[in-house]
């Protein structure tokens, strides 16, 4: 394949106008680039390049490259990934990670590698679940949800930080510690606790706005001493339900590969799995690096 079949651009409308239907065809799968590309909507957001693959009149997949140098991309066959790659390097792009399915990153990874010397780093792999149908947790715990307001912001903030510190997502925690919450991603989240009969906040669950009809939990959170007792199971049903109430058409979560309870968790609530993800960090010091 031509690399020229790759049109690159850094107009985020046109670039919706032209890939929005393909977006929202499939977008389950294609979670992180809804979320994403709204992102780079906002005012302020930086530079950007946004790409799309297309082939007999059709989008077949798109690519996107943020201010801070994720590169996002939809599925690609290893020959598309490897036209971009060249594509890419050729003007001159140097991106710090790839996120995407694992194949895709996977190959990606590697011919980023052969055109530029870049050594890839796995740093992130996840399983990627939809919602199928919502099953409430049996026993339920007492209490009840509750969306937080303006006035828990600091509980949401705290909340973060420590699951952040917990998986060790410390770019996250320099954004909230230099006071960037909306740079964060957790910025344009809709958080809602588990509250106890006596109100005291047990478990958090965050959802992103509906995009393309889909709505993404994340992240489940639960502090240690408040683990095992159905807590994240009830909070996580509630944003789920209150997502499909909402209008969504799919719900998804990601979930650790390494760690079996919150996967049984999900897939217990209805949560079925769709793909694994991956995530490459690129160290540029080596003597082809570009």
């Amino acid at each position: 394949m031509l690399p020229d079949h790759w049109h690159l651009t850094t107009d985020v409308e046109d670039f919706l106008a032209r890939t929005g239907g393909f977006l929202r065809s499939r977008p389950a799968l294609h979670t992180t680039p809804l979320t994403d590309v709204e992102k780079l909507r906002l005012p302020g957001a930086g530079d950007r390049v946004l790409g799309r693959l297309e082939r007999e009149g059709q989008v077949r997949a798109v690519c996107y490259l943020t201010p801070r140098g994720r590169l996002g991309l939809t599925p690609l066959t290893a020959g598309d990934a490897g036209a971009l790659a060249a594509r890419l390097a050729a003007l001159g792009h140097s991106p710090a990670q790839v996120v995407a399915d694992q194949d895709t990153a996977d190959a990606f990874a590697s011919a980023w590698q052969e055109h530029t010397g870049a050594v890839p780093k796995l740093f992130w792999h996840t399983h990627l679940y939809r919602l199928g149908t919502l099953t409430p947790p049996r026993p339920h715990p007492e209490g009840r949800a509750h969306a937080a307001g303006a006035a828990d912001r600091d509980l949401v903030v705290r909340r973060c930080r420590e699951f952040c510190a917990e998986v060790g997502e410390q770019p996250s925690i320099d954004l909230i510690d230099a006071g960037d919450w909306d740079r964060s991603r957790f910025g344009d989240r809709h958080f809602t606790f588990w509250r106890t009969p006596d109100g005291t906040p047990v478990s958090m669950a965050a959802v992103t706005s509906v995009t393309g009809g889909m709505v993404r939990v994340d992240p489940v959170h639960t502090p240690a001493r408040f683990r095992g007792q159905g807590y994240a199971g009830a909070v996580t049903a509630a944003v789920s339900r209150a997502a499909l109430e909402a209008g969504a058409t799919d719900v998804v979560l990601f979930a650790d590969p390494a760690n079996p309870t919150s996967n049984a968790l999900y897939q217990r609530l209805g949560y079925v799995h769709l793909t694994d993800c991956a995530g490459y960090r690129f160290t540029y010091d080596g003597p082809a690096a570009g």
